[in-house]
């Protein structure tokens, strides 16, 4: 596919200094966005959304090389560069084979989800020794007592991979509610071998206030060992009034999470309410404002605590959309097969429809491209192969593979 350069347009500004009117000629930034925003906040700086529109210039090809998944969620990669896959309705996993171009069977051995509303099971994590260990990592909805709580699994992947063995939960993100919103959850791994985790504030008024409780798990990401244990250099480690596995709090619905290919630091993508979607560049100890602070509104139209959209406290996003976009999972562009795509974020958009690529420059949204638009998909994670090639699974089923043409 050859595609198009960069398009600037041009507008006057007219201003006024006592009588005397100011033309000013000022470049107008076309974005790949048309429909007009929900809400009329105004951006804390003009990179902060609705970026220029960029266009891929070298040639890929997309290609669908299954159907056959049922409500998939997450996936990772194999040592071998098949793709394993979770199944959130099904509470199970399959491997994809390359080379037989088929999908395993289900793989069984897994504790009980609750997949009522937005539960099940969610994202996996190949442990990063996992040629030794055959450790597996992923997390569900699990059912408690006093309702439910999204909780990080681990096992050992069986040597026919028909099952996972001496399976346990290292870690449970407490209070439980009972409600089947807003679990989250994306797993990444460090380069020590720990794990950033994600949660969910589970939505509803008065519980979603959690997320600026640094006393509960809600609307958090957690720092953790591969045991579940809080990281010596957690920011709370030494603070007997906050929970010492919280990374970041005051988010929302985590579904996209990845670390920056150059510089380490964790990015995710969060969903807001109406309008308001975020992509965040976490620094430990920080407060991303949820419920407090949005550029989005309340699916009735109304304000969110009474319109603030950013305070002194909070940190601000990177970037966000308005209107949705409801951004899932996302993959850095780690690889140099097309090198135009270098370190490029690639996230996929549920109610949007689509997988949006974003051009990052020193921390800064610089272009938004949106691929696969017309496929009118569903696009819940993303994965960078180590082939170079992008993949792609939807709620309806799809796993898309996006590669050179060259």
């Amino acid at each position: 596919m050859k595609n198009k350069s960069k398009r600037v347009k041009s507008m006057v500004v007219l201003s006024f200094l006592g009588s005397q009117m100011i033309v000013t000629l000022v470049q107008a930034q076309e974005g790949v966005e048309t429909k007009p925003p929900v809400t009329e906040y105004e951006p804390r700086f003009p990179e902060q959304t609705r970026a220029q529109a960029v266009e891929t210039e070298a040639e890929y090809d997309v290609n669908v090389i299954t159907e056959a998944l049922n409500s998939p969620w997450g996936m990772d990669e194999l040592p071998d560069g098949r793709l394993l896959i979770t199944q959130k309705n099904d509470g199970n996993m399959l491997i994809y084979s390359f080379e037989t171009g088929e999908l395993g069977q289900p793989i069984v051995g897994f504790p009980e989800v609750n997949n009522g509303g937005q539960g099940g099971m969610l994202d996996v994590a190949i442990a990063p020794d996992f040629k030794e260990s055959r450790l597996i990592y992923f997390t569900f909805s699990e059912n408690v007592e006093d309702g439910t709580v999204t909780a990080v699994g681990r096992g050992l992947l069986s040597e026919d991979e028909t099952q996972v063995e001496n399976t346990e939960v290292i870690f449970r993100a407490e209070p439980a509610y009972n409600g089947n919103l807003h679990y989250g959850s994306r797993l990444v791994f460090d380069n020590e071998g720990n794990l950033y985790v994600s949660f969910g504030e589970r939505s509803d008024a008065g519980i979603r206030e959690e997320a600026q409780n640094v006393e509960a798990y809600l609307g958090t990401v957690i720092h953790i060992t591969a045991d579940g244990q809080a990281v010596e250099a957690s920011p709370y480690i030494n603070d007997a009034h906050a929970l010492a596995e919280i990374f970041t709090y005051g988010h929302r619905n985590v579904q996209g999470m990845d670390m920056h290919p150059e510089t380490g630091e964790v990015w995710i993508s969060e969903m807001g309410p109406q309008g308001g979607d975020e992509v965040n560049r976490l620094e430990a100890g920080s407060n991303y404002g949820w419920p407090r602070v949005s550029y989005g509104i309340e699916y009735s139209g109304a304000p969110i605590n009474e319109g603030e959209t950013s305070g002194d406290s909070f940190t601000e996003p990177i970037y966000y959309w308005d209107p949705s976009i409801a951004p899932s999972g996302m993959a850095f562009y780690d690889s140099d097969v097309i090198a135009e795509w270098g370190n490029n974020l690639f996230i996929g958009a549920l109610a949007g429809s689509h997988i949006a690529r974003l051009v990052i420059e020193d921390n800064w949204v610089v272009g938004e491209e949106r691929l696969l638009a017309n496929e009118e998909q569903r696009f819940r994670d993303i994965h960078v192969g180590t082939d170079g090639a992008i993949y792609a699974i939807t709620d309806q089923g799809r796993l898309y593979q996006i590669q050179s043409a060259e």
